[in-house]
């Protein structure tokens, strides 16, 4: 398909009509599904290395203590793949196919530098960045040994989330579910083989995800190449252009910053953890995955807001846009109530995944039913966060979050935690920074909202030049 013949194709956007509770539901729960796969890679390699070793302590925490570190880089290529999202999605709604096009071949090269330069330093910094966080001499080496090996899949994350992102501008969420669903699978077989059969323990399962995320990876690649829509990936006529690298860039980097924020947060939080004794660091840390797996659920519906603004955003429909932004909210909302009152309640089901020792049960449990009520705060953040970035606005959210979120959590480690002492003092700061920050960034959404200007597809400003655009045939 030649750029020629893509100007003549007319575009039909998935989700400028029709309803749209039931079409951010149906696009979000295979979203839901393939965000927890995300992090159940993660997480099976914790619970198998410590059911399959016999001193299971050590290596659990290891692992465990780099999930700060490692959700700072997938943070930001995450981050990266919702500007692609968003770009793709603005482009269909607004039948642009030129530029569907660009978009998607300039993001293919900007995550695959992205996902090279993640392994570099993730690689050749491990066993500084871990002492950084002041990782327990017990753990800190087998820690390291799964960091560096856990890096090798940077590159193939980075282009899964390129690929998901343009999958699910154009509507399919579902292609990439199966991907991770049989890539999860294989994961936990591959944990199974490296540590019960071969007797591995952090290696085994860091080469496992290594392995399954480059299988994840390859398969969105090849389904990109295969589609025939207009957001397919075709190398005969790839296309770089620097125009549109910007334009993924402004969305991508800022949202990137804003998932490596929380984590740089996170850095100090985990600094304050590792002060207690590492049966407690084992626990509260083991806590954590429940906290990322139901932020995971709840970014769905961020991802689903984002997309859906960005195609009627492009379309020109107003109404819609708005609308897209308060259903998005109510979903967020209702799943973090939810599954937070589990925390709550039930948590300590969920931490003998991992661990059967009294003390990190007790330690884990103090930390989820602090967080566990307030879940439902936190999309009134990040969901305004993303319908920002719907109508193309990112670098100011990413400014209120640098000082709602990261300034005024370490603020409040050196201040309140660094008085009290205790999981409870230090694990108050999340729903008191979600509140802070979510008055600023909604405060700052509807004003932007007010100002911005919809244009229909059919006025739109004409195309940039061709002198805008690097040709690479191959």
């Amino acid at each position: 398909m030649t750029e020629k013949n893509l100007k003549h194709i007319k575009i039909k956007p998935t989700f400028t009509e029709g309803s749209l509770f039931k079409g951010i539901i149906l696009f979000s729960l295979p979203l839901i599904a393939s965000q927890i796969l995300q992090v159940l890679f993660n997480i099976s390699d914790v619970i198998i290395v410590g059911k399959g070793v016999a001193d299971s302590t050590i290596p659990v925490g290891a692992v465990s203590s780099t999930s700060t570190l490692l959700t700072l880089f997938t943070g930001f290529m995450i981050g990266l793949g919702a500007g692609i999202n968003v770009k793709t999605a603005q482009y269909l709604g607004a039948n642009k196919p030129d530029d569907v096009k660009k978009t998607v071949d300039t993001s293919l090269v900007i995550s695959v530098i992205t996902g090279v330069v993640i392994f570099v330093v993730c690689f050749f910094l491990a066993r500084p960045l871990l002492e950084l966080l002041k990782t327990k001499d017990e753990l800190i080496d087998k820690a390291v040994l799964y960091f560096k090996i856990y890096a090798f899949g940077m590159p193939a994350l980075a282009i899964f989330n390129y690929g998901n992102g343009v999958l699910s501008a154009a509507g399919d969420t579902k292609r990439p579910l199966i991907y991770l669903t049989v890539s999860g699978f294989m994961n936990i077989g591959l944990n199974l083989f490296f540590v019960l059969v071969c007797g591995l323990d952090v290696e085994g399962v860091g080469l496992a995800s290594v392995i399954t995320q480059y299988i994840s990876g390859i398969a969105v690649i090849v389904r990109l190449i295969r589609i025939k829509d207009v957001h397919r990936l075709d190398f005969k006529t790839f296309s770089m252009s620097g125009k549109k690298a910007g334009e993924v860039l402004i969305l991508g980097v800022p949202a990137g910053i804003q998932n490596c924020i929380f984590a740089i947060a996170n850095i100090f939080i985990q600094t304050g953890i590792n002060e207690f004794p590492y049966k407690e660091v084992t626990g509260i840390n083991t806590a954590q995955y429940a906290d990322t797996i139901i932020y995971n659920v709840m970014a769905a519906f961020y991802t689903a807001c984002s997309t859906f603004m960005g195609q009627n955003y492009g379309a020109g429909k107003k109404d819609r846009v708005l609308k897209s932004y308060f259903i998005s909210m109510l979903y967020a909302c209702l799943f973090g109530l939810v599954l937070g009152a589990f925390c709550f309640f039930k948590g300590d089901i969920f931490l003998r995944l991992f661990d059967t020792d009294p003390e990190v049960i007790a330690a884990g449990m103090e930390k989820l039913k602090i967080v566990g009520f307030a879940f439902c705060l936190s999309p009134f953040m990040d969901n305004t966060i993303a319908a920002s970035r719907g109508i193309g606005k990112s670098l100011v959210p990413t400014i209120i979050v640098i000082i709602g979120s990261c300034i005024f959590r370490i603020v409040w480690i050196y201040t309140v935690f660094a008085h009290f002492k205790t999981i409870t003092s230090l694990f108050l700061l999340y729903p008191v920074s979600w509140v802070i920050t979510a008055v600023a960034e909604m405060a700052y959404f509807f004003v932007s909202f007010k100002k911005t200007k919809f244009t229909s597809p059919d006025t739109a400003a004409p195309e940039a030049s061709e002198e805008e655009t690097l040709e690479i045939n191959f």
